[in-house]
């Protein structure tokens, strides 16, 4: 059994956790939670930054640790600024996001995923087992039939 580093998610403060996707992951084992700008982060080495504008995440990255900024695209935008230079990768094009999104902040929005899709995907793209990640994401099933590849 592959054993990874743990995915690092840093989220704003002011993120509401009524709305928020990742809500319920934070008991996870393979998971560290980090509140912004309130806890320090541990050391990124070894780890990438999912981000839009980047080289696409692929197997070949699977011994990298998985870095996930969770906040709106405003603070996320905030948050990136702060955050050391690592490693950056991005999804593939054409995933489909199920979120009803009503910001207006992303670049992308046909491309802007939710967090708990993005997540999802990425630990699909790295042979991570996704298993439980979305159990408590309402649009689960939306989601999956919008990108049947990323089945496990």
């Amino acid at each position: 059994m592959d054993r990874f580093l743990p995915t690092i998610i840093l989220r704003h403060r002011k993120e509401n956790l009524k709305k928020c996707s990742l809500r319920g992951l934070e008991s996870r084992e393979d998971m560290q939670f980090f509140t912004y700008p309130k806890n320090p982060l541990p050391s990124l080495q070894g780890y990438f930054l999912l981000a839009l504008d980047a080289p696409i995440l692929s197997e070949a990255d699977r011994n990298m640790g998985i870095f996930l900024i969770d906040g709106t695209w405003k603070y996320a935008a905030v948050m990136g600024r702060q955050v050391p230079p690592i490693e950056r990768r991005s999804l593939p094009s054409g995933l489909k996001t199920s979120y009803p999104r009503k910001q207006t902040g992303c670049s992308n929005p046909e491309e802007g995923l939710a967090s708990i899709e993005a997540l999802y995907a990425a630990y699909c793209l790295t042979g991570r087992d996704p298993t439980g990640i979305l159990d408590r994401y309402y649009w689960k099933d939306q989601f999956l039939e919008a990108n049947p590849f990323l089945l496990f």
